[in-house]
């Protein structure tokens, strides 16, 4: 497991499986927006505790406790926390680069 804060505000823990990587984020208030970008990846992002606003090809839509967003391969997305928040995001395929962290795959 890979543990650290890959934006302020964003608390992070990363493990892999054999073909998926998944993400646990404690979300701080005014923690810093996640930018627009795209990864060959299928992202699914399960929020956990309170809310984001998560953008996917342009549309913005709120992302409450027990709601998740698909997003597709090479599809441009960005996330901006409402306050404080947990969620959980799985990619697959392995996503061998974690995002923000400067590490390559790590068990």
């Amino acid at each position: 497991m890979v543990t650290g804060e890959p934006l302020p505000g964003w608390h992070a823990a990363f493990f892999h499986s054999a073909h998926m990587t998944f993400a646990l984020y404690d979300i701080d208030a005014g923690a810093a927006a996640l930018h627009e970008h795209n990864h060959e990846q299928e992202e699914v992002w399960n929020v956990v505790e309170g809310a984001l606003e998560v953008t996917v090809d342009g549309v913005t839509r709120a992302v409450a406790a027990g709601c998740a967003v698909v997003v597709a391969p090479w599809t441009r997305h960005s996330v901006t926390p409402t306050g404080p928040a947990r969620a959980v995001v799985a990619d697959y395929p392995l996503r061998p680069h974690l995002p923000g962290m400067g590490h390559a795959h790590e068990e």
